[in-house]
């Protein structure tokens, strides 16, 4: 299994299988790494710009691991391992539910991509603390239930309509 650099589990044997698509390719299959980061790595726009920005993967000449710029971050807001959806409070300093968790790391073996899922804080610390898998069939944890619960709960009174007549009525 991969490892973070001091060493404990991200919970996969490959990132890329558990990779989307690059954050840098549009719609049509362009580069936009190449277009709007060219001074990073000016050979590599060159010749995506002579190949009218096309995307090498896109066009089925690599894998997602021959791009030197691939980055896949995660966006939908719930957790990869057991589906539990973020619940955040506006305005609020609550530790959130979800964590952003890396999947590849640079290493010797690596060319430093960026690969990142969410996870709860319950599945994130089993990956790091144990053998435990992203792709595991499992639960949401009993304790990120009821957390998120809360928050619901909190948001369902805050959406609550109280009539002026009622409101003032309890001032009196």
């Amino acid at each position: 299994m991969k490892k973070t650099p001091t060493g404990t589990a991200v919970g996969v044997e490959d990132p890329y299988e558990h990779a989307g698509v690059c954050d840098y390719v549009t719609g049509d299959g362009k580069c936009r790494y190449a277009f709007e980061h060219a001074e990073h790595d000016p050979e590599f726009a060159a010749e995506r710009r002579r190949e009218e920005f096309a995307c090498p993967v896109a066009e089925g000449d690599w894998a997602w691991a021959d791009c030197p710029h691939f980055r896949c971050r995660q966006q939908d807001r719930e957790c990869v391992r057991c589906g539990l959806e973020e619940r955040r409070r506006a305005h609020e300093d609550e530790r959130p539910l979800l964590e952003e968790h890396h999947l590849a790391y640079d290493d010797a073996d690596d060319v430093g991509h960026e690969i990142t899922v969410y996870l709860c804080r319950w599945c994130h610390a089993k990956i790091h603390d144990s053998w435990a898998r992203i792709d595991d069939d499992v639960n949401p944890d009993p304790e990120a239930i009821a957390a998120a619960e809360a928050r619901r709960s909190d948001e369902q009174s805050e959406l609550s309509f109280e009539t002026a007549a009622d409101r003032f009525a309890e001032d009196e």
